[in-house]
């Protein structure tokens, strides 16, 4: 939760820094592109180096490694007066790295420590427990940065992550199995690198999703930078009340995720899933209609609370799925392929919005996001429970 706490700071405040130092919201999309970049690659090998290594271990050392990267950005600009804008490229896709490792170390931990019957419960109340640490995120990051500026709460957040990386030095998770990853004697190193992708393709309800979920980020990746810059920008917002807003979007994922399990074990997966990329979809189409502060803060709020569910059910059903030696390749493949084209997306979906203005951008991504749905009711994405 300390972890979700600081990047909720950085969620607000490298887009505000990049603003500050450029004025220029197509460069905070490009960061958030190279961003999406860096997961991709860090994604081919993630979940390798989580079935091989650790957990306990890892979860420890990337989260020092990233308080150590974030820590350089305050430094250079309480002793250089701003950090450059080129050093935000180079520490924050590193910190990104190690945060794509963290991630699926941190879901394989989940399905070890439960049964699958449970994981749709605990995924809910792991969300709900981080979300309500990225409730008070923004908001606090809102003000630091009107206070000190940005470069202030990005050092909030390293701190975080130092001492999160503390806590979790007294987390002990079981032991791995004894596998070389298939369970059918020694493989080639080849053949364990692509073990996750092949049993996520060959899965089929995991393949459509998979490539269901690979055009949304297309679509939406670039939507919280998009927010900010319509806040500022259009309407005249402060960096406070754009924290607000934020908060807002956090008060809608621990909704969410409050009542995932219950939706899902009434109305099955598909619908969930479904329903809630088309709620989603919708509201991201609406802030293309916003004229101030609240409306943008509840049509976040839903949009937030829609996509923790839509991703806790899609998290849920992986883990539930896939066997636990396999589980940190399958996950690391996933997101591989599901942040392949963010980049792209999030680059493309701010420079709409600098050169035509944010409505636009929201309006297109929000239906682009309802296409996504309805072609899921042709798929076995529609299914109650898959198998």
């Amino acid at each position: 939760m300390l972890s979700v706490f600081g990047d909720s700071f950085s969620q607000l405040a490298v887009p505000l820094l990049v603003l500050d130092l450029t004025d220029s919201v197509a460069k905070a999309g490009l960061l958030t592109g190279i961003i999406g970049t860096t997961n991709v690659l860090t994604g081919l090998f993630a979940g390798l180096i989580v079935d091989r290594v650790n957990r306990s271990r890892l979860l420890v050392g990337c989260d020092l490694a990233r308080m150590a990267l974030l820590a350089v950005i305050p430094v250079v600009a309480f002793t250089a007066g701003s950090p450059p804008v080129w050093l935000l490229f180079v520490l924050l896709p590193l910190a990104s790295a190690f945060g794509m490792c963290f991630q699926v170390a941190a879901v394989a931990a989940v399905r070890s420590m439960v049964s699958a019957e449970e994981v749709t419960k605990a995924n809910g109340r792991l969300f709900a427990g981080t979300a309500l640490a990225s409730l008070v995120g923004p908001a606090a990051a809102g003000a630091i940065s009107g206070w000190v500026g940005p470069s202030g709460a990005i050092a909030v957040d390293a701190a975080t992550f130092g001492l999160s990386a503390a806590l979790l030095l007294l987390v002990r998770l079981p032991a791995l199995a004894a596998t070389d990853g298939t369970g059918e004697g020694r493989t080639r190193p080849w053949d364990e690198f692509l073990a996750g992708a092949r049993f996520l393709l060959r899965h089929p309800v995991l393949r459509p999703l998979t490539g269901l979920l690979t055009a949304f980020i297309l679509l939406t990746y670039g939507v919280d930078d998009v927010v900010v810059y319509h806040l500022r920008n259009g309407l005249g917002q402060p960096d406070g009340t754009i924290g607000l807003v934020l908060m807002a979007g956090a008060a809608g994922t621990v909704t969410g995720s409050l009542v995932v399990a219950a939706l899902r074990k009434r109305f099955g997966f598909g619908a969930c899933w479904i329903g809630s990329v088309a709620v989603g979809g919708t509201a991201v189409a609406g802030l293309s209609l916003t004229g101030g502060p609240v409306d943008v803060a509840v049509l976040m709020g839903i949009y937030f609370c829609c996509m923790s569910i839509g991703g806790i059910c899609s998290m849920s059903l992986r883990q539930e799925v896939t066997p636990d030696h396999l589980l940190g390749r399958v996950t690391s493949a996933f997101w591989t392929i599901h942040f392949s084209l963010g980049g792209l997306g999030a680059a493309g979906l701010t420079w709409l919005a600098q050169r035509h203005g944010a409505p636009l951008a929201f309006a297109l991504a929000g239906v682009g996001t309802l296409a996504v749905a309805a072609t899921a009711l042709f798929t076995p994405v529609r299914q109650a429970r898959p198998k």
